[in-house]
């Protein structure tokens, strides 16, 4: 039998071995140096451009412990170019983006409806999402943003009067000059001039894209940079048809085209295929919004919904593609796919960061994105 001295040593060596290799383990996947899927404890131990969060998806074997998952958009003006018509381009684009887990209450009833989001507006426009989906109306003698319905708003259905959303894009598009962020307007608003006033409020105006700048019959949009140089960088739509003639706000269904079928429409829209609407929009969530399954709906079968509607939209792919939880995954996401949709629309390849290669002499001819797609997003 080992004496107690020898006991009490040979415990001490062991758990000298195991400390100095657990945080030889630990310090390899810290401080910024976990990838894509490695496990996480924080945010900060995930590298540039993920966050560390957890994803039930058992498809993709991700059932337990938090990993570092993609967090952000690329810039696709600033890695490939800006110099191409706006139609040309895709955006990430958040469904119902002020409908927010924890928004500050400014009603004394409890706001009792679907969230879809889970960061601040200013947090989505950091993270790359250019195009919001905001629902206005009639509240309280003021604009407002609701989550309701029957075009009515009430006080459990009420998030935050429009303007302090707006200021939240003023403050962005002001601190980042070159820019450009898209409205989708659901559009309850019957007060005279209402929508017109809270964007004047906002400070917003100055960055406008006019009505009568927006091409007609299929013809393609002015280029990114001239819109910059213009500093006509605000792109607003409505769905209400009236505000075109009455406040210069551009019908959307005027543009923009959807499907019906397997690629989700709304009953007013044109579409996907009607390429007198130069710009295609991609609805990929569901009627109910579920935090829990959105891993699973943001991966495969965003990847799969988009395939679709790019045949439904005559080969065409979309330019904007709205999702609910934006940033879960169960690796890149909605990220990836706008990355793919942004590589194909600027270059024919299936990531956009294969556009800087292929302007090489030695690069080889692009893969189709449905051919290699990663092993966590495969069924």
């Amino acid at each position: 039998m080992m004496g107690a001295p020898c006991y009490l040593l040979l415990v001490a060596i062991l758990s000298s071995f195991i400390l100095q290799n657990a945080v030889f383990v630990s310090s390899s996947c810290s401080n910024r140096q976990c990838k894509l899927l490695e496990s996480c404890s924080k945010n900060s131990d995930c590298g540039a451009g993920l966050y560390c969060s957890k994803c039930q998806y058992p498809k993709a074997r991700l059932t337990s412990g938090s990993k570092c998952f993609r967090s952000t958009v690329t810039n696709q003006f600033k890695l490939v170019n800006d110099s191409l018509p706006f139609n040309k381009y895709a955006f990430l684009t958040t469904h119902n983006s002020f409908s927010i887990k924890g928004e500050s209450q400014h009603n004394k009833a409890p706001t009792v409806t679907f969230r879809n989001q889970e960061d601040t507006v200013t947090e989505q426009l950091h993270n790359g999402v250019r195009a919001l989906m905001l629902d206005t109306y009639d509240y309280e003698g003021d604009v407002w943003l609701c989550h309701s319905f029957k075009g009515k708003c009430h006080a459990y259905t009420a998030f935050e009067p429009a303007i302090d959303t707006l200021k939240e894009i003023e403050a962005f598009m002001a601190s980042n000059p070159t820019e450009i962020v898209t409205l989708i307007l659901e559009d309850y608003v019957k007060a005279p001039k209402g929508l017109s006033k809270v964007f004047k409020a906002s400070g917003l105006m100055k960055y406008w894209f006019p009505v009568s700048k927006m091409p007609k019959n299929g013809q393609n949009w002015p280029l990114v940079k001239d819109m910059v140089a213009k500093n006509q960088r605000l792109v607003v739509f409505t769905s209400d048809k009236t505000k075109q003639r009455s406040e210069g706000i551009a019908y959307q269904w005027s543009y923009m085209g959807m499907e019906p079928g397997k690629c989700p429409k709304r009953k007013e829209s044109s579409t996907m295929n009607d390429h007198t609407k130069s710009l295609v929009l991609v609805n990929h969530f569901k009627t109910v919004p579920v935090k829990l399954t959105a891993c699973e709906h943001n991966s495969r079968e965003l990847i799969e919904m988009l395939k679709t509607c790019y045949a439904a939209a005559g080969n065409r792919w979309a330019n904007f593609v709205a999702v609910d939880f934006y940033k879960r995954s169960a690796g890149g996401g909605a990220f990836q796919a706008v990355d793919t949709m942004n590589g194909e629309l600027l270059c024919g390849c299936s990531d956009v960061h294969a556009c800087v290669v292929k302007s090489s002499r030695l690069a080889r001819p692009c893969k189709n994105i449905f051919n290699i797609l990663p092993s966590n997003q495969t069924e």
